[in-house]
């Protein structure tokens, strides 16, 4: 059996060897690159090609992976950074960003710790940006403090062939004092505007007040001149009753008044004794005789 093997052997060598060149050639040709990654390849230490993702050919022996690269996003460590902005105030910014290798060829050639570098930039460039605004201006427009950073961070990293997805200010510390005089400058404001809506509602309250007592004015006057355009009736019904019956029209009007005056007098609460005038009676008899037409 083993002479069999040899002759098999020694007759076919040159066919299995053949065999384990082109298995050799294939294992090291063929280069099958994961969806997440690009693979940067050198020939001779030169840059050759950037293998995508799946099933990439390169030349044996010649051709070497040198660099795998991974796309996939990433995040830098949150990083704290002192600034002082333009009004000097001393504040500390925490900042994430996040980013992802879209050209590996530069990255690799160009950049030794993406990571530490981008940082860099970025502290750098939120020093920058803060410096040129107010503390107010910080606080009440982040959103746009935001944006502004990372562009600024995609245009110096462009040439890495780095992008940057998304910029972050997680937070802006202030210290101590500073944050004790806002909150003396907030009371102040709060106290501030208490006191105006006082004075709004005094002024209301006042105005109010005002108005009502105009419309009670409003009111009495009209009431006085319903009476006086009353009393002017009655004056011109009892002048033409002059007119028409002369004396007995007069005298029948002052005998009215004085029955009228003696009725008012009797109601009184406080008067258990009436005093009669002497001509009283006759008064009487005439305003009857005058109502039933007979002069007396």
């Amino acid at each position: 059996m083993e002479d069999v093997l040899l002759d098999f052997l020694s007759g076919n060598l040159v066919f299995i060897l053949i065999a384990i060149f082109v298995f050799v050639i294939i294992f090291k040709g063929v280069r099958i690159v994961p969806q997440s990654d690009q693979h940067v390849v050198e020939r001779f230490g030169r840059l050759r090609s950037v293998l995508g993702p799946g099933i990439n050919l390169i030349v044996p022996f010649l051709d070497v992976v040198a660099h795998k690269i991974s796309i996939l996003e990433r995040q830098l460590p949150t990083a704290s950074q002192d600034a002082i902005t333009k009004d000097n105030v001393l504040v500390q910014v925490d900042t994430s960003v996040f980013y992802r290798i879209i050209e590996p060829e530069k990255t690799v050639y160009r950049i030794r710790d993406v990571d530490g570098a981008i940082a860099t930039t970025v502290a750098g460039i939120v020093r920058a940006e803060i410096g040129k605004m107010d503390l107010d201006d910080v606080q009440a427009n982040r959103a746009r403090l935001i944006d502004t950073i990372q562009m600024s961070v995609e245009s110096a990293v462009d040439d890495w062939g780095i992008e940057v997805t998304r910029a972050e200010i997680l937070d802006v510390n202030l210290d101590q004092a500073t944050r004790d005089a806002m909150l003396q400058q907030l009371n102040a404001e709060r106290a501030r505007r208490a006191q105006v809506t006082e004075a709004e509602g005094q002024r209301r309250a006042v105005e109010l007040a005002a108005d009502a007592e105009l419309y009670a004015a409003q009111k009495a006057a009209e009431a006085r001149r319903v009476e006086a355009d009353a009393e002017a009736y009655a004056t011109g019904v009892v002048a033409q009753a002059i007119a028409a019956n002369g004396l007995e029209a007069a005298q029948y009007q002052v005998a009215l008044k004085q029955v009228e005056s003696l009725t008012a007098l009797g109601a009184g609460p406080s008067s258990n004794t009436i005093v009669v005038p002497a001509n009283a009676l006759e008064a009487f008899g005439n305003a009857f005789s005058m109502l039933k037409g007979k002069p007396s």
